[in-house]
């Protein structure tokens, strides 16, 4: 099956989102200083994993690798599926202005060049590798710290 990863109007988008989940693949990106995560330009502006929605049509791995180069700059060597998990934002909280419900395909994955520069796009101001959650990091955050056993 060909990807389709056409752009979808807002009124479209909008639409599917006030009827359906939206399903994502996220990125665990770990390296010896930790695990990175990037802070958000846009609802909900908070530090987070690495992510886009799934395009029809596109294998998960893939979809994966695609997040490392778009929204990292970086190749990435996907590993082992964590697991899936299931998001929920208020309408206050989303670019749309509609209540989002993610699916979430978790993924660890590591650079596939150990001396590869993180270079963000424009949905990402900063980023940093931690090694445990800071207080002030978002609920889902934490719950996949909970979860996985990262560094």
């Amino acid at each position: 099956m060909d990807v389709h990863d056409q752009f979808v109007p807002d009124d479209d988008f909008r639409a599917f989102l006030e009827a359906m989940p939206q399903v994502c693949v996220e990125v665990v990106l770990e390296t010896d200083d930790g695990v990175l995560l990037a802070e958000r330009n846009h609802e909900p502006r908070v530090w987070f994993w690495p992510g886009s929605r799934l395009y029809k049509g596109e294998e998960l791995t893939a979809a994966a690798r695609r997040v490392g180069r778009e929204e990292l700059g970086i190749e990435i060597d996907v590993g082992e599926r964590l697991g899936v998990h299931a998001h929920f934002w208020d309408a206050d909280r989303t670019p749309e202005g509609v209540s989002r419900h993610t699916v979430n395909i978790v993924y660890r994955a590591s650079p596939a060049a150990p001396d590869a520069e993180i270079d963000l796009d424009d949905q990402h101001s900063d980023y940093r590798f931690v090694s445990r959650p800071d207080p002030d990091f978002h609920e889902y955050v934490w719950e996949y710290f909970a979860a996985y056993d990262l560094p």
